[in-house]
């Protein structure tokens, strides 16, 4: 499903569904032994954590607690380098202190692949054990050189950016973290769809759909969360 990189695209480029209710927030608890690892949710570009609804419905449904599951809000015009990756390290942080547990899981859409992919990689891999990314630019996305100019986001998605290219220099999945992508040819918003896809990651192609449609799909839910649960 391509479109052409236009000014009216470049304004939804690689947004999430936001309509979704906001039920992945985090709270404060007392955790016992053997609890599930936090997961905390990442949503891409021009998007927040509404987009997880349907996901943390499906988590709850199979057994993780309401208190298990974070969503990070950011500003995704912001640099994902310079200031994102700290951010989203105090958040972790924070999750690991209210929750008493010793690593997390991080799951990304889209852009939300490149903060947390920074965060792994330049300081953070001992606190993650899964990183999932759901339709992430993780080699660029051609698409995002319609709004490149003005947003910061965007420039860090094009393919060769400072980002993508400190990414993937040396070992695209550096540490004991477990990598899985799932990416979909139906995309049409990360161009080439290859780009999700990372070397010595468990790389899933799910049927033909759009970029936000992984988001609420039954079976890449049921194959999320089986990664999640794997020991």
């Amino acid at each position: 499903m391509r479109r052409s990189a236009t000014l009216l695209l470049a304004g939804v480029l690689l947004a999430g569904t936001a309509a979704l209710p906001a039920t992945a927030q985090a709270a404060s608890r007392d955790v016992s032994a053997g609890a599930p690892r936090p997961v905390v949710f990442v949503h891409g570009r021009n998007a927040g954590p509404g987009v997880w609804g349907a996901l943390t419905d499906r988590l709850v449904a199979a057994g993780t607690p309401a208190d298990r599951i974070f969503a990070w809000s950011y500003d995704s015009s912001q640099s994902t380098n310079e200031v994102l990756a700290g951010r989203l390290a105090a958040y972790v942080d924070d999750v690991l202190r209210q929750t008493g547990a010793d690593q997390v899981d991080l799951v990304a859409h889209s852009l939300g692949s490149l903060p947390t992919r920074w965060y792994v990689k330049y300081g953070g891999g001992a606190k993650v054990r899964n990183w999932v990314s759901l339709a992430g630019p993780n080699h660029g996305t051609s698409l995002a050189w319609a709004c490149a100019l003005w947003d910061q986001g965007c420039r860090d998605m094009t393919p060769g950016s400072y980002v993508v290219s400190r990414l993937n220099e040396g070992d695209e999945t550096p540490g004991d973290v477990r990598y899985t992508t799932f990416w979909s040819a139906g995309d049409g918003q990360i161009l080439p769809t290859s780009s999700t896809a990372l070397s010595g990651a468990r790389n899933v192609q799910v049927a033909d759909m759009g970029h936000n449609d992984l988001l609420g799909d039954p079976d890449v839910a049921r194959q999320l969360l089986a990664t999640l649960a794997a020991p």
